[in-house]
């Protein structure tokens, strides 16, 4: 080692196992809101925001979001995103709770989609209020694709998953 080189730590972060998967199945499963991070196309800053949060008949995240937020022509023009999934538990430190952070690619879906009743008929079973609103022009559902996650399990428990480990 040279004298101004680091040691190299071990990553903390360990592979996916079937506990791990099916415990970020289970977040996904259970989320009916999440955060969505995204890039503003203008000042190329970060933004968040509080979405909707579902999953489709076959089990690709999904949101439905309007035209007037902010984050729809982010995602328009950066469709690179990410979400973070995950409940505070009544008890204890909040960072000892089971949260995933899911970076994702965003994918709208057109009106005129013909799998769009059936996104709108699963949709509505998790957020039944969302019939005052579903149907208007600017509401839009939006595919988010996994590409990979972080789960963090707990505390000293955290683990790198793939795509294909959340479906």
């Amino acid at each position: 080692m040279s004298a101004t080189s680091a040691p190299q730590r071990p990553d903390p972060v360990s592979a996916a196992d079937d506990a791990a998967r099916a415990q970020a199945r289970a977040l996904l499963a259970g989320a009916n809101h999440a955060a969505l991070a995204w890039t503003d196309p203008e000042t190329l800053t970060p933004g968040i925001s509080r979405i909707g949060f579902g999953l489709t008949p076959e089990g690709v995240p999904l949101t439905l979001i309007s035209a007037l937020a902010p984050h729809v022509a982010a995602l328009r023009a950066h469709p690179d995103c990410a979400v973070m999934l995950g409940e505070v538990g009544a008890r204890g430190d909040a960072l000892t709770h089971p949260r995933l952070m899911l970076r994702a690619r965003a994918e709208f879906i057109a009106a005129s989609d013909p799998n769009r009743p059936a996104l709108r008929a699963e949709w509505l079973k998790g957020h039944p209020k969302a019939a005052l609103y579903i149907d208007f022009a600017d509401f839009s559902f939006v595919r988010l694709h996994p590409v990979s996650a972080l789960l963090n399990a707990g505390f000293a428990r955290a683990f790198y998953l793939n795509a294909a480990d959340l479906l």
